[in-house]
């Protein structure tokens, strides 16, 4: 391990993708800013592309010189361009088209919130309809800052029923430290990995036991926050004030204390666009 997190590729690959935001802004070269239309999984968020819910910031500690926040916003009755409406806004950005890979390493060292319902992510996808279009659940966690979870999506293991796993954090440290979230991506395996250490592998004949292995094209990154929706729901039962979001994590969000941090993402691999 090296400062602020860095950990060596290993020596047969090479750096495809790096940005540890020291730009000073978020480099739209290769990032997207995404905005809502179709509303997935009953969450209670709208995204919108807002140097308030997006945006570079520094002198974070524990990070490197600057960093990326996705902060998300109480912002009641907020209405979308097709007539959506909303009371939060939050941020989620993609490299779709600007930097998509086939098989390498990628890691993002990230710092999560606390609260029941705040659903960050760090994840891949490729083009297409989905699940065929093949989803990498690289991190996600719901807001119980004591685990994370990591898995796969695609034909025949998608939603409720993907291919997924736990890792429950060992005392002293949670989800609210810095951690390094990678997944390692190969023709016949995917391995995640936090910190280094191996938290799940998937085989391709495990895929092959439910469906089809989707995890041979181009995929692009993802970093998104969330808040409520199925997910946090299966977790926590909320319905009430907001489906899948306890009141204290609504407090959070009103009191702007729900950010998530990036400190650098990062691609190993061969194989990009």
């Amino acid at each position: 391990m090296t400062p602020h997190g860095f950990m060596p590729a290993p020596a047969e690959s090479k750096t495809i993708f790096f940005d540890d935001f020291g730009l000073g802004r978020l480099d739209r070269s290769k990032w997207n800013v995404r905005t809502t239309g179709k509303v997935v999984n009953d969450e209670q968020q709208a995204y919108v592309d807002s140097p308030q819910t997006v945006y570079i910031t520094s002198k974070v500690p524990g990070a490197g010189k600057n960093v990326l926040v996705l902060h998300p916003r109480s912002r009641p009755g907020f209405t979308t361009a097709d007539g959506q409406r909303f009371d939060f806004v939050s941020g989620r950005i993609d490299t779709k088209g600007k930097f998509q890979f086939a098989y390498g390493s990628a890691a993002a060292r990230m710092k999560l919130p606390a609260g029941p319902g705040c659903w960050p992510a760090f994840w891949l996808m490729g083009d297409g309809s989905w699940p065929e279009n093949g989803e990498i659940d690289v991190m996600e966690c719901v807001g119980e800052e004591d685990w994370i979870s990591c898995a796969l999506h695609g034909p025949g293991y998608f939603g409720q029923s993907a291919l997924v796993n736990k890792l429950f954090f060992p005392n002293g440290q949670d989800a609210t430290c810095w951690h390094i979230y990678s997944v390692d991506w190969a023709p016949d395996r995917i391995v995640f990995k936090v910190d280094g250490a191996t938290i799940y592998r998937v085989t391709r004949p495990m895929v092959h036991f439910f469906g089809s292995w989707v995890f041979d094209d181009k995929k692009y990154l993802i970093l998104n926050v969330a808040l409520g929706g199925v997910y946090p729901f299966k977790t926590n039962g909320m319905r009430s004030p907001y489906y899948g979001i306890a009141k204290e994590t609504v407090n959070k969000v009103r009191n702007n204390q729900a950010k998530v941090y990036v400190d650098w993402v990062r691609v190993q691999g061969h194989t990009s666009v």
